[in-house]
């Protein structure tokens, strides 16, 4: 594919950058860009950019210092990084935001920090800017300006955050504060630095708060923040807690790459996906804080190939702007806290611009991703997460059995699976955490009306009258090598009783093998759904008694496969066409799998996944598994005489 034309790029180095042809010079210009078409939105100070797009639900003034934080934010990169080499009027349009912001005469200005407002999340951001930028814009300033931005800032100092990734807001805009020797609470600082503690569960990873909340915000919030603290409070005030973030994020970074398909995309999962390449945020702060335990050529090749990733399906689009979805508009896969300016927290992805051009990870060769040396398997227990990468056709697939976004259940005794209620507490289900498995290569149905139908990477239990079961509270079991297991509860309308559903997936290959035991009722039917394959086309479909396919116009095909348990017969697989319900494009297909009514208690269903560039035969693949069921024991024996046990 080749990058729009409006990017206006300098030619490409396939020498120092063999895999993507990008350099430092092919950043500077995306920024510059993305900067610039900023400018028609400004208000007469610049103090808001009021973009074209779905408002939040914040309003239009908040909406509109989003667009200044988010946008100062990629501001001070592309000036801290020239080291206040730039284009004069861009170090003055911020200037000149910051004095109309603070100015309550101004017209503009920003409204007020109070007690889990919006304007702290943007207050970080700006904290952030100000102090990468400080010789250039806050050293500048008017002792005035300065006051009244000190003086806004201080509704952080005692004030309440909502209890996950936003403590950290308040610690970098009050270290800010103290950087340049304002009031500010050390209690709020050490409280919030203390909390994140509690969400840390190991080998890199946290939880975005209470519960099983995984997702990109680890990367770009719970590691990012307080490295960023660390460099505004410097080595003398960090109190040796810096030394404990860099551990922890090299250790994250280890897997990370993984998570990144050879075209650059990251994998489509969890919320905030508007954000896009923020997702580059952890890796580029491991090179800034001398942690990463990434070869610098891998670096800036991961990098390097995910911006390339999205310039190459319009991101930025032809006015320059980055709007609310994907590639395109897409907003069902946007919460109600998302404005027009929220996706310029993809600015956090052009930090490495901090890092000067003759740093190694700019100069250095660019290296292969994993998934493009070989097919990787990498089994991730803290989230629960198996990742699984084909190098064929450059594709990683995340199989998910921990990440539900759910906060723990109310006074539940985590170790009791026998709980009455497992979904106590529990919020409906989120497509973009519910799912069996997604990918770099497919998003999640997440338009209301397939949300209703529920197809894509579930196992539902089917009522009479054709209401699915959902996966809301997701229980962990196994997550090791090539396997990964948990249950969760299904209820159905009318039914008061309590069903539980446990799926164990094992890799092998290029497939996934789901094996599922199901209690259910008399008379219900089990289903379950491939992947969503979408694109500008309506995608070919095929299906037989016990297997059926989805292909889209340029190869990706998604196939499901009855290998034990089904019986559906006549009506036991088929393909589900949906129209402008998912990211990737207004046409969407899912194969999915059917089962006769169930005589009630407990059955086993296993099925074959596929989600491929390659052809795919699923008669084929039928006989590429031999199921054995023994009571409690699922016995899997792949051609090459390997057996696992689920």
């Amino acid at each position: 594919m080749s990058v729009a034309p409006h990017l206006q790029l300098p030619p490409t180095d396939r020498v120092l950058s063999s895999r993507t042809g990008w350099t430092r010079a092919h950043w500077e210009a995306t920024a510059d860009r993305m900067l610039d078409a900023l400018t028609p939105y400004a208000t007469p100070g610049f103090a808001q950019y009021r973009l074209p797009g779905r408002g939040s639900w914040s309003g239009v003034v908040s909406d509109g210092l989003e667009g200044f934080a988010r946008s100062f934010l990629l501001a001070a990169c592309r000036i801290a990084g020239a080291g206040g080499a730039v284009d004069p009027s861009l170090t003055e349009r911020y200037a000149a935001g910051l004095a109309a912001g603070t100015d309550p005469g101004s017209g503009e200005a920003w409204p007020r920090l109070t007690d889990c407002s919006q304007q702290m999340v943007e207050a970080a951001s700006i904290a952030v800017a100000l102090h990468e930028t400080r010789p250039w814009i806050w050293d500048r300033l008017d002792a005035g300006v300065q006051e009244r931005v000190v003086d806004w800032f201080s509704g952080f100092v005692g004030g309440r955050t909502w209890d996950n990734n936003w403590r950290l807001f308040q610690v970098v805009a009050e270290q800010f504060l103290a950087s340049v020797g304002a009031p500010y609470s050390r209690s709020d600082i050490e409280g919030g630095l203390d909390r994140i503690e509690d969400w840390y569960v190991g080998d890199g990873w946290y939880t975005d708060g209470d519960g099983r909340n995984f997702d990109y915000y680890i990367g770009w919030a719970m590691h990012l923040y307080p490295l960023l603290w660390a460099r505004i409070a410097g080595p003398d005030d960090d109190g040796g807690r810096a030394a404990v973030y860099r551990e922890r994020l090299s250790r994250f970074l280890e897997d990370y790459p993984h998570f990144f398909g050879a075209d650059g995309a990251p994998v489509h999962q969890g919320r905030s996906l508007a954000y896009r390449f923020a997702s580059l945020a952890p890796v580029w702060m491991g090179a800034l804080a001398d942690c990463t335990p990434l070869a610098p050529g891998l670096t800036r090749r991961l990098a390097s190939g995910t911006l390339r990733h999205f310039a190459e399906r319009g991101v930025p689009d032809e006015r320059g702007l980055l709007t609310l979805g994907w590639y395109d508009t897409f907003l069902p896969s946007t919460q109600p806290y998302s404005g027009p300016a929220s996706p310029y927290w993809a600015s956090k992805g052009f930090l490495g611009l901090l890092l000067p051009a003759d740093h190694a990870v700019w100069t250095a060769r660019e290296l292969p991703l994993p998934v493009e040396e070989s097919d990787t398997y990498t089994a991730l227990p803290a989230p629960g997460w198996l990742l699984h990468g084909t190098r064929h056709d450059g594709i990683v697939r995340l199989v998910n059995h921990g990440s539900d976004h759910n906060p723990p259940a109310p006074d539940a005794d985590p170790s009791d699976s026998s709980e009455a209620d497992p979904d106590r507490g529990a919020g409906e289900d989120d497509p973009h955490y519910a799912k069996l498995a997604y990918s770099t290569a497919t998003a999640p149905e997440s338009a209301p009306h397939a949300l209703a139908r529920n197809i894509d990477n579930q196992l539902a239990l089917i009522a009479p009258d054709g209401t699915p079961s959902r996966r809301r509270r997701i229980h962990p079991l196994r997550c090791e090598g090539r396997v990964a297991a948990s249950w969760s509860a299904a209820r159905l309308p009318g039914d008061e009783r309590v069903y539980r559903i446990g799926t164990t997936s094992v890799l092998h290959g290029p497939w996934e093998i789901r094996v599922h035991r199901v209690d259910s009722p008399e008379g219900a039917v089990v289903r379950e759904g491939g992947y969503a394959v979408a694109g500008p086309a309506s995608p070919f479909a095929s299906s037989g008694p016990d297997w059926a396919l989805a292909r889209t116009a340029d190869g990706l095909t998604s196939a499901v496969v009855a290998l034990y348990g089904w019986d559906g017969g006549a009506d036991g697989a088929a393909v589900a066409r949906d129209v402008e319900s998912n990211a990737y494009g207004p046409h969407s297909a899912v194969p999915y799998l059917r089962s006769a009514p169930l005589p009630g208690g407990r059955s086993v269903q296993v099925s074959l996944v596929v989600l491929s560039r390659d052809s795919v035969h699923p008669e084929a693949l039928r006989t590429a598994v031999r199921v054995r069921v023994d009571g409690d024991a699922v016995v899997l024996t792949f051609l090459d005489g390997s057996r696992v046990e689920a």
